[in-house]
């Protein structure tokens, strides 16, 4: 069996994630707790009390799906787990992509913490409140889909932000292109063409000033070789440098988050089991639909790390 990693990204957390983990292992616990200290606020208690609409926040949201992720890590390592020896890539969506780097040693959890509060708070300061807007298309093939968003763009911005697989593509620019882009192609014959709750268009060229904060941010921590090879959201390879790496991430921002490329690419390369670590089972859902062969799996609780180091041993 060999093993990948993958982390969730915005859109997985619910009030009350990562709860049962905090409560089984001291060292989840101690994750929680590390995130509120470099964030200087009580995220812990937002996490698992809500009320929902303020996790949901952007700047909110994204640290604390990767504290739930990095608590089941912890969590399994405190029971002799070792990621070096047994995992053989990681990946994540979107966010996801700096959990699974802080689980593989690339950045420290405060600095992940930190790095994704800033990048949450430059993604919404990137384009004024209504301005921007992205799109769920289902069913539809990628070149339709990439006609109809150049045919709307029309001098704005109107682009292909998620290849989720599935026959899911999450399309992202400015509002009236995206709702022109969304209207056309359920012309060309989309199955749903749905307009997503979103703060802001990500993944897209409009965040281009977010980019050159994250380019900023990156800059200033500490950052090691990963002790497992990231596979990057942008260019579908393997990475344990930390240039490279750094400078992947900060593509990302503004760049396409090619998820149904990576579960193919972990395929071709022997993968055979995909462990969605963190909240929700939203990863697992589409990798089923990209590649029945790989088998998916979810570490999100107490019962869940058992069960997995159990399979893992």
């Amino acid at each position: 069996m060999a093993v990948a990693f993958t982390f969730p990204g915005q859109g997985s957390q619910a009030v009350g994630m990562g709860q049962d983990l905090a409560d089984a292992f001291p060292e989840a616990r101690r994750v929680f707790q590390e995130v509120d200290d470099a964030l200087g606020e009580n995220l812990s208690k937002l996490i698992w009390e809500g009320p929902e609409a303020t996790l949901t926040l952007t700047a909110n949201a994204q640290p604390a799906l990767m504290a739930v992720s990095l608590a089941a890590i912890r969590a399994l390592e405190a029971r002799g787990f070792s990621l070096k020896d047994k995992v053989a890539y990681v990946a994540g969506h979107s966010l996801g992509e700096y959990s699974a780097l802080a689980a593989a040693g690339f950045v420290s959890i405060a600095d992940a913490a930190r790095l994704l509060r800033i990048r949450g708070n430059a993604m919404q300061a990137a384009v004024p409140a209504g301005e921007g807007a992205m799109a769920a298309i289902i069913g539809l093939e990628q070149a339709d889909v990439e006609a109809a968003c150049a045919e709307a763009a029309k001098g704005s911005i109107c682009q292909v932000a998620n290849d989720n697989g599935g026959g899911q593509l999450v399309i992202s620019g400015a509002r009236a292109a995206v709702e022109l882009a969304a209207k056309l192609c359920t012309e060309k014959g989309a199955k749903r063409a749905l307009m997503l709750q979103v703060s802001a268009p990500f993944h897209s060229a409009l965040m281009a000033p977010a980019a050159n904060v994250m380019r900023e941010a990156l800059a200033g921590v500490a950052k090691t070789a990963p002790v497992v090879p990231v596979v990057s959201n942008v260019s579908v390879q393997p990475s344990t440098d930390p240039d490279e790496i750094a400078r992947r991430l900060v593509e990302q921002v503004t760049g396409r988050v090619r998820w149904r490329e990576t579960v193919e690419w972990f395929g071709a390369n022997g993968i055979t089991t995909l462990y969605e670590i963190g909240a929700g089972k939203v990863l697992s859902g589409l990798a089923r639909r990209i590649d029945r062969d790989i088998a998916t799996a979810s570490v999100g609780s107490a019962a869940e790390v058992e069960a997995a180091l159990a399979a893992l041993a």
